[in-house]
């Protein structure tokens, strides 16, 4: 563990994303620093945490292409793409650090990364539309998933399978086993059907990466967002993560670009004291 100077205090916010009131959407803690930490205390602090992921951004060089760099963290591991992590830390920059623009953005594992402000306090990320590709349904998730098809898709830059089922009765119903898709390691399933309110549900598990269920998970509808396009012949999609908290997204296809739009509610601020 890295040795730090005592008495140091840093600045930490808590907040709901893709959430309308607090206690809905996914919580994440972020951490603005003005020079990064050493990685094994990053990852510590997210660790104690203990939330899907803590996001740590530095601002960038006046002359740089983005405005922050961010890094993002479970309990477990760093991950190369988060989006409610982004999300909070767009609305910590907005509303707590004083800037001044309608646009922010972040370098990051995964490419440039954009968030605007929209109407009626609605944040619209723009990630990377990430590539998938049909496989068979690994053993450990049939164990994990005994319901789970035959095939899946994988999508090999986010470390992800998808299974695809029939109605969102299925998909609210599942009960994983966790302990068998852990052994997956850092490979997390992503499970999604058509919605009944909407035009499609999803719900995310990654237990080796230190989440059973991740309330709602902005990254995976990088994926979501193109096979439901094609497969509805839509390009703007209306969608549901429905774990036990939930949250609403609002889904765009641009090209090789998804544009994610969720809502963000404040819960905690405070100080990390090392």
């Amino acid at each position: 563990m890295t040795t730090v100077a005592l008495n140091q205090a840093l600045p930490l916010y808590q907040v709901d994303a893709f959430a309308t009131r607090p206690f809905t959407g996914n919580p994440a803690a972020v951490m603005p620093l003005e020079e990064w930490l050493e990685d094994d205390l990053m990852q510590a602090i997210a660790l104690e945490n203990n939330l899907s992921e803590t996001a740590f951004f530095v601002r960038e060089p006046e002359q740089a292409e983005d405005d922050f760099h961010i890094r993002w963290f479970t309990p477990e591991v760093e991950v190369p793409l988060c989006g409610h992590a982004t999300l909070a830390s767009a609305w910590v920059i907005f509303n707590k650090l004083g800037w001044g623009q309608e646009h922010v953005r972040f370098r990051s594992k995964s490419g440039s990364l954009g968030v605007r402000q929209l109407e009626n306090g609605w944040l619209e990320l723009d990630f990377p539309r990430l590539a998938f590709e049909p496989r068979e349904t690994p053993k450990a998730i049939l164990e994990g998933i005994p319901e789970a098809p035959e095939n899946a898709f994988y999508v090999a830059s986010d470390t992800n399978y998808m299974l695809v089922f029939q109605n969102e009765t299925q998909v609210r119903s599942l009960r994983p086993d966790m302990k068998a898709l852990k052994t997956l390691g850092n490979l997390g399933v992503i499970v999604t059907a058509p919605g009944d309110n909407g035009d499609f549900v999803s719900r995310y598990f990654a237990p080796g990466g230190g989440i059973d269920e991740d309330p709602v998970t902005g990254s995976i509808h990088s994926i979501l967002t193109p096979y439901w396009a094609e497969r509805l012949g839509k390009s703007k999609l209306q969608a549901h993560q429905v774990s036990s908290r939930g949250g609403e997204l609002r889904c765009e296809l641009h090209g090789d670009r998804v544009h994610i739009a969720g809502q963000a509610v404040p819960f905690m601020e405070g100080q990390v004291k090392l």
